[in-house]
Formats: C-alpha cells, sequence, structure tokens
C-alpha cells in the first residue's frame, strides 16, 4: 500500500517549494519509488522539480470533451482515460509525475478531480509514496478531491494572517473526517520566531518544523531555476531534513 502525503496551505506561502523538496528527500535517502502528483491548476511542480511535464490530465479530458470520436472502439471512456494518463507519466530519475492541470471547458474540472481520486486508487498503488501537491486553499478539501492521506502537511509563512488560514485548513481537513494519521505544520520563509508561539499553540498541530528564509531558494524562483541546484549550506535544506526524518 503507498503511503500518502497531501501537502496543502495557502496560496503565496511556498507550498508547491516544500512539495519538491520533500520529493526530493525522498529521491536523496532511498525511501523507495515515488509518483509525484501536482494536483494545483498553477502546475509549478515540474518546474520547481526540474522536469518537463508531458501533457496534463486536464488537457486529456479537454481533448476527449472536444473529440469523443478519437476513443477506441470498445473501450469505455474512463478506460481510454486512463489509458492516456498512463502515457503521461513523465519519468524522471528517482520519481515519475503526474501533473492535473485545469481544462478551459466548462464543468471538465469536476471529472478531473474525480479522476484524481481514481488516480490515488489505481496507479499510485505501484508506487511506495505519493506526493500530492494540492490546490491552494481549501477548494480541495471542500470538493473533497481528497479522501485519504497517511499525513498532510501544512505549509504557511509566518505571518498571522497565514497562520490563521492554516487553522481554517487543519479545522476543515477534521470536520470533512479526512482520514488523516498525522498532521504536519511547516512555516516557511521564517526570519523571526518572536510572536510564532502563541499562533502556533493556538492551531493544535503538535508537529511543527520551522524552514528559514533561504536567499538560496528566492534566487532559483526568480531565475526558474529547479530546486535541485540547491547547495549542501542551504539553510532550508536542512530543515527540510527535520521535516522528513519527522514525516517518516
Amino acid at each position: 500500500m503507498s503511503y500518502i502525503l497531501a501537502v496543502a496551505g495557502k496560496g503565496g506561502t511556498g507550498k508547491t517549494t516544500i512539495a519538491a523538496l520533500l520529493i526530493s528527500w525522498l529521491n536523496k535517502n532511498k525511501k523507495g519509488s515515488v509518483l509525484a502528483v501536482d494536483a494545483d491548476p498553477n502546475s509549478t511542480l515540474a518546474e520547481a522539480l526540474g522536469v518537463t511535464a508531458k501533457e496534463s490530465i486536464g488537457q486529456i479530458v479537454e481533448s476527449i470533451a472536444k473529440d469523443p470520436g478519437q476513443i477506441p472502439g470498445g473501450m469505455s471512456k474512463d478506460h481510454y482515460v486512463e489509458y492516456r494518463i498512463q502515457e503521461t507519466l513523465t519519468e524522471s530519475k528517482g520519481f515519475d509525475l503526474l501533473v492535473m492541470g485545469r481544462p478551459e471547458g466548462p464543468g471538465c474540472y469536476c471529472y478531473v478531480n474525480n479522476v484524481l481520486r481514481g488516480l490515488v486508487k489505481k496507479i499510485a498503488d505501484n508506487y511506495e509514496f505519493v506526493v500530492i501537491d494540492n490546490e491552494a486553499g481549501m477548494e480541495h478539501l471542500s470538493r473533497r478531491t481528497m479522501r485519504r492521506a497517511h499525513c498532510m502537511v501544512l505549509v504557511t509563512d509566518c505571518s498571522a494572517v497565514g497562520l490563521r488560514s492554516v487553522k481554517r485548513i487543519y479545522d476543515l481537513a477534521r470536520d470533512l473526517d479526512i482520514k488523516t494519521d498525522k498532521f504536519v505544520l511547516a512555516i516557511n520563509r521564517v526570519s523571526n520566531n518572536e510572536g510564532l508561539k502563541k499562533e502556533i499553540g493556538g492551531i493544535g498541530i503538535e508537529q511543527v518544523f520551522l524552514i528559514p528564509e533561504d536567499k538560496e531558494v528566492l534566487e532559483l524562483s526568480i531565475n526558474a531555476s529547479p530546486l535541485s541546484n540547491l547547495s549542501s549550506q542551504s539553510v532550508a535544506l536542512k530543515a527540510i531534513d527535520k521535516l522528513g526524518e519527522g514525516i517518516w
């Protein structure tokens, strides 16, 4: 059975960066086969990982919606979509990547969400670890895109607004009874710990990890360079080591 790690949080807090660094951590520590799923419509996980993604699932769904005649005779739509998804897997050293994307057609995204649920159930069983970079905010939870995760990493920055936002995401996940063995809070881009303790205590998550502000990460982001280019001196990379060990 695959170990499913879901990364969620408010937009702009470094959610995708944390997801990419955790995927790299699994790869570096040779924990097992990894499937990375970019479930954020902004679809930037491939860039963070330094790979070029193939066709997204959203594009596949839209293509079939526009031209149903491409489905071979005797094959159902769901089976054809699954076949196309297998074809669109981006294979890289240490992990494979699937990009959900967002089709332009009205109503298509709900179908993509249903595909994601089926994807985790069918394809993910071929991998020992599945890391899902979820859509920013609470939409993926309210639509019940996620039904099960062994661990959910909630990412925020150190602002009061960000911390309160992640508290709402945490509360919603519990209210919807999403089956999660444990929650982990990752506070990103921390430059000053003062004033954090009270806000953190109000969230109610026991495992908390601080990711320091890192100029290397910022420079790579500005230059659209992959996070694999971080040096061994990166303070964020060192913090991710502790986060990975805390999760697994």
